[in-house]
């Protein structure tokens, strides 16, 4: 329901008169430091800049409603003003403009005005427009799943009871999906979230009526139910105050989110990698100087006798005089150190690849023989016993979300039932449906983990991952190294994955596990057997690392892979093959699919001309186990990697690169790959034994590998 300024007691008559000059002193040093900025890019001294120019009156008072390391802050890049008010300090601005080491949100990682600081709540930020806002509901469905599980031990720290998260984005970002994605799941949740959009009017050079139907993001949200509207002058700080005390006020109170739409100016242009004066008329840039909060707030605070011009002086001469002493010690500060670039990657206190995580050789066997789907079934409820933090949700994960029908059915428990009966154990606030939204789901799993949360979500084909890898790229895998360890991410993302199916054509059939291997900060496993599949996914819930378990299809109910339940504390470390069968002439390299495959050919092979065929089953895609796969090498002298992948600029191609690199020595034969055409899988059978590769296939190539 959108609601217009309400005509009750005005919150700012309650703002003292020191309250007024401070709102003042924060406008003012918030343009102070991007005119210093400016200069120093001028300068050479710094190497990018974007103001927050014409938005420090409602950014200003925002700062007054917000509770500093309490609450949440998701800001956008504009913020310097709220941040300042938050606690963040001119130095600390300037020390991340200079890319200095101490610089708190980035360590020198991150361009200035991506914010972050661990003490004040304000999370990461990153470049990606509007990425921050589905992470931001995640964080305030923290809220929520804390008050539901009392079982989490510090929930009551975790989540006080009257935290609100704030995010916010300009008025060129409602254009993105995940905003509509993010407003959607607020609403359905009735989240504790303010959203402040800062409308300046124009997302670069592109004017909001291009943007926006009707040219007001506010009216078009009007209908969408649950959502308390405010919309207000964003450059009036007292009117701002108002509209924010009534947001915050809303969503403290549990009432479900609201939305603040700020109209402001925007004086400077984008960033100084833009002219303005190249798209906007001077009479349209005229009207935005008259309402500049810079020189309209003091003017009323003159015209209002809160204030003299000489109580306005001196406050603009100490903030002029900390300002040049801010930026002396930050020119001063020492840069990062070249040898720090791998710090932070991955988690500094908890290696998925070490011998703590290596129970693989103690098994604790437990009833019959078991199919993938049953093992990795058994895995998740273990570790959510374990675990109560851990939180299972995506696309039609839950048994049944209309809960008061789980007495009446079977229940779903997602499509290949790998989560079957789990909402049933733990409750439907352990584990839920979302969305149709790849991006909600991932986005969503992030503000969560920043929260302490820990989730385990699934994306329900690999084929329709592609909506969430702006979030699994950009934000999952880099959140731990671009704000040097302030902020983690360990997520684990399940997803099915691969052909052979037999009808799966082009869109149940993919894989690709390049695309994500190639990820720094992302772990990724491909079990090819139902014991492997309980370890490596056990492995990667309890490590701090995000993790991208790839589970594939063809594979979940396959009989000459199963195995008894190993126990709930039975784990294989990343990085660490299998040597699946042994060998002495010709060694292959595979996971997936591929290895039962391989095996098949290897065992034809030997029975047919007497040759010895090592197989490998890397089962850990990033990281590899190198090591494993180099002696093997050197004691075959030939290598083939098999892989489901396409042939070209498949994930074959850098195990090739990398094992002619390193063995080049040993090697009697060229490295040959084995994989699908350059192709997409097709729908006839006849077409898709073609498309993918096979045992003949794999058997024609160890043999003319082993004659050279």
């Amino acid at each position: 329901m959108a609601t217009r300024p309400s005509t009750r007691a005005r919150a700012s008559t309650r703002l003292e008169k020191q309250d007024l000059l401070d709102l003042y002193r924060l406008i003012y040093l918030s343009r102070r430091v991007d005119d210093k900025e400016i200069q120093l890019k001028r300068q050479n001294k710094i190497f990018f800049q974007i103001s927050g120019a014409g938005h420090e009156a409602v950014l200003a008072a925002a700062s007054k409603v917000l509770r500093s390391g309490y609450d949440w802050v998701f800001p956008y890049y504009r913020d310097r003003a709220l941040c300042l008010g938050l606690g963040v300090t001119p130095t600390e601005m300037l020390l991340g403009a200079v890319a200095a080491a101490d610089d708190p949100s980035s360590g020198g990682r991150q361009m200035p005005s991506h914010w972050g600081h661990k003490d004040l709540n304000i999370v990461s930020s990153s470049s990606p427009t509007g990425t921050q806002f589905l992470q931001a509901v995640g964080a305030a469905e923290a809220s929520l799943r804390y008050h539901q599980n009392r079982d989490i031990e510090g929930w009551e720290r975790a989540s006080p009871g009257d935290e609100i998260v704030y995010c916010s984005a300009g008025d060129g970002t409602t254009s993105e999906g995940e905003f509509w994605e993010a407003m959607n799941s607020a609403c359905n949740l009735q989240l504790p979230i303010v959203f402040l959009i800062e409308d300046n009017g124009y997302a670069i050079s592109v004017p909001v009526e291009v943007q926006t139907p009707g040219g007001s993001v506010s009216k078009v949200l009007s209908g969408f139910p649950g959502l308390f509207i405010q919309e207000v002058d964003g450059c009036d700080p007292l009117a701002s105050y108002d509209a924010m005390v009534r947001a915050a006020d809303h969503a403290r109170g549990r009432k479900g989110p609201a939305l603040v739409h700020a109209h402001v100016i925007r004086p400077y242009s984008h960033s100084l990698s833009d002219d303005e004066v190249q798209y906007r008329p001077p009479a349209e840039r005229e009207q935005d100087a008259a309402r500049d909060p810079l020189t309209a707030f003091p003017a009323h605070l003159l015209e209002a006798g809160v204030a003299t011009e000489q109580e306005l002086e001196m406050i603009r001469q100490q903030v002029d005089a900390d300002l040049e002493v801010a930026t002396d010690v930050a020119l001063a500060a020492p840069q990062p150190a070249t040898s720090t670039i791998d710090q932070f990657v991955y988690s500094p206190e908890i290696d998925p690849t070490s011998e703590q995580f290596d129970t693989e050789e103690d098994p604790h066997f437990e009833g019959e023989p078991t199919t993938m789907v049953d093992l990795l079934n058994t895995c998740i409820r273990d570790e959510m016993v374990r675990d109560p933090r851990i939180v299972v949700f995506g696309e039609d994960v839950a048994d049944a979300s209309r809960e008061e029908y789980l007495d009446e059915v079977k229940g779903k428990g997602g499509v290949f039932k790998v989560t079957w009966g789990l909402q049933k154990r733990f409750g439907g606030h352990r584990v839920y449906n979302s969305p149709l939204a790849e991006a909600n789901i991932v986005g969503r799993a992030i503000g969560l983990a920043v929260r302490g949360m820990k989730p385990v979500v699934e994306i329900q084909f690999f084929d329709y991952i592609w909506p969430a890898y702006m979030q699994i790229r950009n934000e999952l895998a880099l959140m731990r190294w671009r704000s040097n360890n302030a902020f983690a991410c360990p997520v684990v993302v399940r997803v099915t994955y691969g052909g052979y199916l037999k009808g799966g054509a082009p869109y149940h059939s993919q894989t690709g596990a390049a695309v994500f291997t190639g990820i720094p900060g992302l772990r990724v496993v491909c079990p090819a057997t139902a014991l492997d599949a309980a370890g490596l996914l056990r492995t990667a819930i309890r490590c701090e690392d995000p993790v991208l378990v790839l589970e594939h299809k063809h594979l979940y109910r396959q009989t000459y892979n199963k195995a008894p339940y190993p126990g709930p504390n039975f784990m294989i470390p990343l990085g660490k093959a299998r040597v699946v069968r042994e060998g002495s002439d010709l060694t292959i390299v595979t996971y997936g699919a591929l290895v039962q495959r391989s095996l098949v050919a290897a065992k034809e092979l030997e029975e047919a001309t007497g040759a010895s065929v090592e197989i490998i089953d890397l089962r850990s895609l990033s990281p590899v186990d190198w090591e494993t796969i180099y002696t093997s090498v050197r004691k075959t002298n030939r290598v083939i990697v098999a892989y489901e992948d396409s042939l070209s600029w498949g994930y074959g191609a850098e195990l090739s690169a990398r094992i002619a690199d390193e063995t080049f020595a040993w090697l009697d034969a060229p490295v040959r790959r084995v994989a699908s055409t350059d192709t997409f899988v097709a729908y006839a059978p006849e077409l898709e034994d073609v498309i993918l590769p096979q045992t003949a296939g794999i058997r024609a190539a160890m043999t003319e590998i082993l004659s050279f």
